[in-house]
């Protein structure tokens, strides 16, 4: 398995290396959102064999930094960060500084390009500006929707650019409806797993800390409602996930 998305920053959790430990031969993807959590990313693709990283500038962080901080992201990149993210929009927090928000999502997805990495987006009551920045911007670039929230209609827009969509544990509560029906008709090849550990804690512990570990829970939902087994959505979900962080597993 692999946990597409998550943060392991020690203050969420009382024993990360617990928390990590429990994923034993899975894999982690952990994400930066800022420069001091990009920076703890780099920390922990040292210090465990099964973590990969993902760097970057979160749109409600942009007010706390110039574009030209980008360049210490750059400055982070190594062999096992394999995406830049989680970059995008957010419109729900912030709604005053949209335009600097689109300055920084589309620098980052040319820093992306740049090192011919793929990037990871945060969209949030934004979908249509995402969309419209992704369709003029992300050119070859590979890409993955975290947290996809949108409809089925507007998910067939994004499929048509390339992106793939990251399912975590929203998926198993109970005003998923909208989500429950793009799990439902679209292609398993369009998902990849994630938790946003130690947020949106899927049920059966949905009101505690999230672990990169219940990501399992994540793909049986996904199994009930396309009616295919646990094994058949863990192995296509990993071999999505392998081609576009290019990870050799």
């Amino acid at each position: 398995m692999i946990d597409t998305h998550c943060h392991l920053d020690e203050e969420n959790y009382e024993d990360l290396n617990v928390i990590i430990n429990e994923m034993k031969d899975n894999y982690i993807i952990a994400s930066g959102y800022d420069i001091e959590t990009s920076k703890n990313v780099c920390k922990l693709i040292r210090k465990y064999n099964n973590i990969y990283g993902s760097i970057g500038i979160h749109p409600s962080e942009v007010k706390k930094f110039k574009i030209s901080d980008i360049n210490k992201i750059e400055e982070m990149i190594s062999d096992k960060i394999v995406a830049i993210g989680e970059i995008g929009l957010d419109y729900y927090w912030d709604k005053d500084n949209k335009e600097e928000q689109k300055k920084f999502f589309i620098e980052q997805i040319k820093l992306a390009q740049k090192y011919n990495l793929p990037i990871v987006i945060h969209s949030r009551d934004a979908i249509e500006d995402t969309y419209d920045i992704l369709n003029k911007y992300l050119k070859n670039t590979k890409a993955i929707l975290h947290c996809y929230s949108g409809s089925y209609e507007m998910a067939k827009k994004f499929i048509k650019l390339g992106v793939k969509f990251g399912i975590g544990g929203v998926l198993t509560f109970k005003n998923s409806q909208k989500l429950v029906e793009v799990v439902s008709k679209l292609d398993l090849n369009n998902f990849v797993l994630e938790t946003d550990s130690p947020y949106l804690t899927p049920v059966p512990f949905r009101g505690k800390t999230n672990h990169p570990y219940y990501i399992k829970y994540v793909a049986e939902k996904i199994a009930d409602i396309k009616g295919i087994s646990f094994e058949e959505v863990i192995n296509c979900t990993t071999e999505t996930a392998c081609s576009i962080f290019d990870l050799n597993i």
